[in-house]
C-alpha cells in the first residue's frame, strides 16, 4: 500500500492494520504530519499542529504494541484532530479569535477525554469560524480554510478545518460540532460523511449545555463503519449532563450492519417557506429518493413546516455569541453585530419556550415517517471571501437562507447525517441529508450504509491531494 492509499484508508481499517502490526502508530502519525506540511499551506485546515505531542504519544503506543497487549481500545494508535472550539490540555485554543491565539487550555474537554480513551492520538486543532458562528471558515487573523476539491471555494463552517483536512487526506477521521449545520454543511461542501447525533447522545462536559441544546459534538468520516464506531466511543452520559439518552440496545458499530426493513421516507427537494434549492441540489435529492425506492423503501414527497423557527432560533444563536464573554472589539464585524443585538433575559427565555413548542410540532411529522430526506444546503459552496464585504445584516440574511435545511433539526435535537452522492457542475461534491426520529441514529446509520454500497463515497479523493505517492 502506498502512502496516499494509506492516508485515505478509513480509521477502523487503520486500527486493524495497527493491531496486526502491518503499520505502527508512529508511521501513521509521521505520514499525516508529512501530508499536513505538504498541503495545509494551501488549505488552512489546521490552526495548530501538535507535532511534538503526537509523535511522543505515537512512540509510547508503538512501544505498547510491541508488548502484544490483548485488549486495545477501538482506535488505538489512529490519529485524529479536534476542532478548535474544544479544549485540549496544554494546547492553544483560539476559538478563531486572534487575541486568543496563544491561550493555553488548562484541561481537556469531556469529548477530548473520550477520544483519548478510545485510543486516538491527537494530531492537532482544526480551523473554525470565529466562535463557531458562521458556515464558512474565514476568521480574521487566520488563513481562510479552502475546499480541496476547488481551492477558490469554502470548505464550509464552522467545522471547515475538519472537513477540509479529512477530504484532503490530512487525517483519517475528525471531530466536529454542530449548532446549526456546522458538521453537516462542511461535510457536504467537501464530500465526506457528517453526523450530528441526537441531543444528549454525546456529553458536553465539563462546561455543560451550549446554545440551550442547539449544539452538539459530531463526527466527520469517510465511511459509515468509521462513523458508527466513533459514535460508540464518543457517546455516553457523564455525571451532571443536562441532557442524556439511554445507551442503545446494540452498539452502533453492530446495528448499522443490519439492513433496515422497509422504511417510510419523506423527501423534499426544497425546504418549505425558505425558497428553492439550486437545480443540481434538487436533483441530488430526487435521484436519492429513486435509489431508496429501488431499495424497497416507501417514498413520499412531504416536508414539515419549519419557517416559524427562524426568529427564536436567531435570538438564541446571537445570544450565544454574546455569551462567549469576549469584548466586542476582539470580534469580527458579523459577530459584533450579533452580540450587540442581545435581548434581555425575559426575551431569551421566551425564545427558548417558542423554540421548544415549535420543535414539538416539527417532531410530530415523524409520527408518519421514519426518515426525512432533504438537501443539506440550498446552494453550492460560496467562493472564499464572497460575502466578506457585505454589511452584517446582509451577510446574516444570506447565511440564514443558505443553511436553512440544517438549523431546524438543531432546534428539535434530532439526529441528522450528511452523505455525499456525486459531484456538481463545478467539480464540487453534491450531498443530501437524512433526518431521523429523536434517538434513532441506528436507523440513519443502517440506511446510510445501504446508500454507501451504491455511491461508494469512501473512494472520493481530490486530485490536489494525490501528489504524495511513495
Amino acid at each position: 500500500m502506498n502512502s496516499t492509499d494509506l492516508a485515505f484508508t478509513p480509521a477502523t481499517e487503520q486500527a486493524q492494520l495497527i493491531r496486526s502490526k502491518q503499520i505502527s502508530p508512529l508511521e501513521l502519525v509521521e505520514l499525516y504530519l508529512d501530508r499536513i506540511a505538504t498541503y495545509d499551506s494551501q488549505l488552512g485546515s489546521y490552526f495548530t499542529v501538535m507535532t511534538e505531542e503526537a509523535i511522543a504519544d505515537a512512540k509510547v503506543k508503538t512501544e505498547t504494541l510491541a508488548k502484544n497487549p490483548t485488549d486495545l481500545p477501538p482506535f488505538f494508535g489512529v490519529p485524529i484532530p479536534v476542532k478548535d472550539l474544544k479544549r485540549v490540555q496544554d494546547v492553544r485554543c483560539s476559538f478563531g479569535v486572534p487575541a486568543l491565539k496563544n491561550e493555553m487550555a488548562t484541561e481537556d474537554d469531556g469529548i477530548v477525554t473520550k477520544l483519548r480513551q478510545a485510543g486516538f492520538i491527537l494530531l492537532g486543532k482544526t480551523a473554525t469560524s470565529q466562535v463557531g458562528s458562521m458556515p464558512f471558515t474565514e476568521p480574521p487573523g487566520f488563513p481562510p480554510t479552502r475546499n480541496p476539491w476547488n481551492l477558490d471555494h469554502t470548505s464550509g463552517g464552522s467545522s471547515g478545518g475538519a472537513s477540509s483536512a479529512l477530504a484532503a487526506g490530512l487525517c483519517p477521521i475528525a471531530h466536529g460540532s454542530d449548532g446549526g449545520g456546522s458538521v453537516r454543511g462542511p461535510a457536504a461542501c467537501c464530500g465526506v460523511v457528517g453526523l450530528k447525533p441526537s441531543r444528549g447522545r454525546i456529553t458536553s462536559a465539563p462546561l455543560g449545555d451550549s446554545l440551550h441544546g442547539l449544539a452538539t459534538n459530531g463526527i466527520l468520516a469517510r465511511t459509515i463503519a468509521d462513523t458508527a464506531t466513533l459514535l460508540d466511543a464518543m457517546a455516553g452520559y457523564v455525571t451532571g449532563d443536562p441532557y442524556w439518552l439511554p445507551d442503545p440496545l446494540l452498539p452502533f458499530s453492530q446495528s448499522y450492519q443490519q439492513p433496515p426493513t422497509s422504511l417510510r421516507i419523506a423527501f423534499s427537494p426544497n425546504l418549505s417557506d425558505f425558497g428553492q434549492a439550486t437545480p443540481e441540489y434538487q436533483q441530488a435529492v430526487t435521484d436519492t429518493a429513486k435509489v431508496l425506492a429501488d431499495l424497497g423503501h416507501h417514498l413520499e414527497e412531504a416536508c414539515p413546516v419549519v419557517a416559524d423557527i427562524k426568529e427564536p432560533f436567531t435570538t438564541i444563536w446571537q445570544s450565544g455569541v454574546a455569551a462567549s464573554g469576549l469584548p466586542l472589539e476582539l470580534l469580527e464585524p458579523i459577530n459584533q453585530w450579533l452580540a450587540s443585538r442581545t435581548v434581555n433575559a425575559g426575551q431569551y427565555l421566551q425564545a427558548v419556550r417558542a423554540l421548544q413548542m415549535i420543535s414539538r410540532r416539527i417532531v410530530s411529522f415523524w409520527d408518519s415517517y421514519d426518515v426525512l430526506l432533504l438537501p443539506v444546503y440550498l446552494h453550492p459552496p460560496i467562493k472564499v471571501g464572497e460575502w466578506a464585504a457585505l454589511e452584517p445584516a446582509q451577510m446574516f440574511a444570506k447565511v440564514s437562507r443558505w443553511i436553512a435545511p440544517c438549523a431546524p433539526f438543531n432546534a428539535t435535537g434530532q439526529p441528522a447525517i450528511a452523505l455525499p452522492v456525486g459531484f456538481g457542475d463545478r467539480g464540487l461534491p453534491l450531498s443530501i441529508q437524512l433526518i431521523g426520529r429523536p434517538g434513532a441514529e441506528a436507523t440513519l446509520l443502517s440506511l446510510a450504509a445501504q446508500l454507501e454500497t451504491i455511491y461508494n463515497w469512501g473512494q472520493y479523493r481530490p486530485p490536489m491531494a494525490l501528489e504524495m505517492n511513495q
